[in-house]
């Protein structure tokens, strides 16, 4: 049962081209909750590299912080380098929304990249708890600028341990989902600073507008029964239903097989396989939150000069957390935030500036971009996906199907992947 239990948290966890795909299109799923969900099935996945050359970094960002005992685990800021013997060009990858370094996505590209003969650097998302406490100055997340400065930091510091170690004969960039965002803004900002002069830039199943796209996740909490106050037991109600299924079946091994015959039985209905959607991000969310509360003494969700220990019981934090939802914490502690730092800021003018359409002048004018998505991404609507066509041009691939990263492991995306980064 425990593993049962373990295994519905995972899948939940690990959620989170201007050409049109052909019709034979081969990737199998239809539905885009059920296709974010499940991901690619094994034998259409591309393969892997049996080994990696692999290391695991833990960079002191800021030497003269302190930390709040609650956070006694954390080692400092973590990505991941994947190395070759040779020169060879370097991917920076950032993580999608609440992900880190090591997230499923992340490391398939990683694998991808390093079978084509890349280094990789694989860095965790401004929204995960670990980059929030170590490598964001304001602890901030959210503003798609500071965040970008932040990575770059983080980059160059990365860049600066390992460069004694590994050859390098140029850098690029890659980032999805929200990732695909951030890489963006932290491309324009190198174009500044011009310390790695990225030569290829990828964004994948991209936000167009971060604020618009997540309050399109939040949405999908709105179609469960009592709506997203009552997360708790739809979750209780989701884990029961595969637990008896489990029970009823024939599975030695609670595994990806389990999780497609679940798919196959129609054990789920679309709008409830779009509420582990939103439950999923709801659970980053409240990481997130929690995180950047106790960072900020801000008193949001932790009462202010509270002072947790190592072995204080955080249960009633996150269970107040996981009812915030994304507009709460806009509202109620992003955008007050900064207008406190930036008077006068106006609430429509901050959401506007939280996408692409804020530096869509930088973006069309480089050649270095590119950027895949799919039609029924549903943190996108049909106007968002045409923009990235128009944006992008040739540079873009849309898929007909996959839902939010649902077919990223799928052989052709994988072969389009690597080939952006090969293309002169």
């Amino acid at each position: 049962m425990k593993r049962l239990i373990a295994l519905v948290i995972l899948w939940l966890l690990l959620l989170p081209a201007a050409v049109p795909a052909a019709d034979e299109y081969g990737y199998p799923i239809p539905g885009a909750y059920e296709a974010t969900i499940l991901g690619t099935p094994g034998p259409l996945k591309a393969p892997r590299p049996e080994r990696m050359s692999v290391r695991q970094l833990f960079l002191d960002i800021s030497p003269a912080l302190r930390k709040p005992d609650v956070f006694f685990y954390d080692e400092g800021l973590r990505c991941t380098l994947a190395y070759q013997d040779k020169k060879a060009p370097l991917v920076f990858l950032i993580a999608g929304t609440g992900a880190d370094d090591q997230s499923q996505k992340a490391l398939a590209m990683m694998a991808a990249l390093y079978g084509a003969g890349y280094h990789v650097i694989t860095l965790p998302s401004p929204t995960h708890p670990n980059f929030i406490i170590n490598a964001s100055r304001s602890h901030v997340p959210g503003d798609l600028t500071e965040d970008a400065e932040d990575l770059h930091r983080a980059m160059e510091l990365a860049w600066d341990r390992v460069k004694a170690d590994v050859e390098v004969s140029e850098f690029h960039l890659c980032g999805y989902s929200l990732g695909g965002t951030h890489a963006a803004f932290v491309a324009r900002l190198d174009e500044e600073r011009k310390v790695f002069n990225f030569r290829k830039v990828l964004l994948v199943n991209p936000a167009v507008n971060l604020f618009n796209s997540v309050n399109r996740i939040e949405g999908l909490l709105e179609r469960i029964p009592g709506g997203p106050r009552k997360i708790g037991a739809y979750f209780n109600r989701m884990l029961a239903k595969v637990t008896e299924f489990y029970r009823r079946g024939d599975y030695v091994d609670i595994d990806d097989n389990l999780l497609y015959a679940v798919y196959k039985a129609h054990l789920f209905s679309h709008d409830e396989s779009g509420g582990l959607i939103g439950l999923s991000f709801r659970i980053s969310l409240a990481g997130l939150i929690f995180s950047s509360d106790v960072m900020t003494n801000s008193g949001y969700v932790v009462p202010k000069n509270r002072v947790l220990g190592a072995t204080d019981p955080l249960g009633d934090y996150f269970r107040v957390a996981v009812h915030l939802s994304f507009l709460n914490y806009f509202d109620e502690y992003v955008y007050p935030y900064f207008r406190k730092k930036r008077p006068g800021l106006d609430r429509s003018a901050y959401i506007a500036s939280l996408g692409l359409r804020s530096i869509e002048g930088y973006l069309k004018a480089s050649p270095k971009f590119g950027a895949m998505t799919n039609e029924d991404d549903f943190i996108l609507v049909k106007e968002e996906v045409d923009y990235l066509r128009g944006l992008f041009g040739e540079r873009a691939r849309i898929y007909p199907r996959g839902g939010h990263m649902g077919n990223l492991e799928y052989r052709d995306n994988m072969a389009d992947f690597i080939g952006f980064f090969k293309q002169e």
